[in-house]
């Protein structure tokens, strides 16, 4: 799954970002109300953390810009000002939740999860193909029922692939949703994460198969 995370205090962003990192998350992690917006029109993110003492304005003006570019993305306003005004004020703009700090890190967990599990978050829940399942909200692949163990990179390629199953997804845009902006990427990397998982999907038999669109990118579709 992957976050982005708006937040100017480096201290705060560090912290959050090793816990983010630690679950398994990808985390773009933003500054301003400007690289919110350049960040919300490059990639597709799961969920979306917003401070909203930024130093180019108030976070909360971002979440209609935000869900222009990731419709239905849910919400969570982080912030020291937690006043019930403010509250208010943040859910009425179109927050999904308010999260006022301080807080510990194990309720930030559970509030992403919250708001994963809501429908409006989760227009296709699950993406079959062949005997392949994939659960959208709990981030994990199913073969006749048995979870696949898949590493974190491998598992954000098998996602991309299979939300736009049967069609062709350019390199660049499996970058963007296995990658974090600050993560160096190697020529090979992708590749290389995308030749395992061919092979993984091959030894559990799951009637798919990834095909490489030289130049161009990747096809997963139903094995003929």
């Amino acid at each position: 799954m992957r976050i982005l995370l708006v937040e100017d205090e480096a201290g705060m962003a560090a912290a959050m970002v090793a816990v983010l990192e630690r679950e398994g998350y990808v985390v773009d992690q933003v500054t301003s109300l400007a690289e919110t917006l350049e960040a919300a029109r490059l990639a597709v993110s799961d969920v979306v953390l917003l401070d909203r003492t930024l130093p180019d304005g108030d976070g909360i003006a971002a979440i209609d810009d935000i869900r222009r570019f990731n419709p239905g993305v849910p919400v969570i306003v982080i912030s020291a000002r937690g006043d019930i005004d403010d509250r208010v004020a943040g859910l009425d703009t179109g927050a999904d939740d308010y999260l006022a700090k301080p807080f510990a890190m194990e309720e930030l967990l559970a509030r992403i999860r919250a708001v994963r599990r809501r429908p409006a978050a989760l227009p296709h829940r699950h993406v079959q193909l062949g005997e392949l399942v994939y659960d959208m909200r709990n981030d994990e692949a199913l073969v006749r029922g048995v979870r696949l163990d898949l590493p974190r990179r491998e598992l954000r390629v098998l996602a991309a692939l299979m939300r736009r199953r049967g069609r062709t997804v350019l390199r660049g845009a499996l970058e963007e949703a296995v990658y974090g902006f600050d993560d160096e990427i190697q020529s090979n990397t992708l590749d290389s994460h995308v030749s395992r998982l061919r092979k993984r999907l091959s030894e559990a038999h799951t009637e798919v198969e990834i095909h490489a669109i030289r130049g161009v990118g990747y096809l997963l579709r139903q094995a003929l």
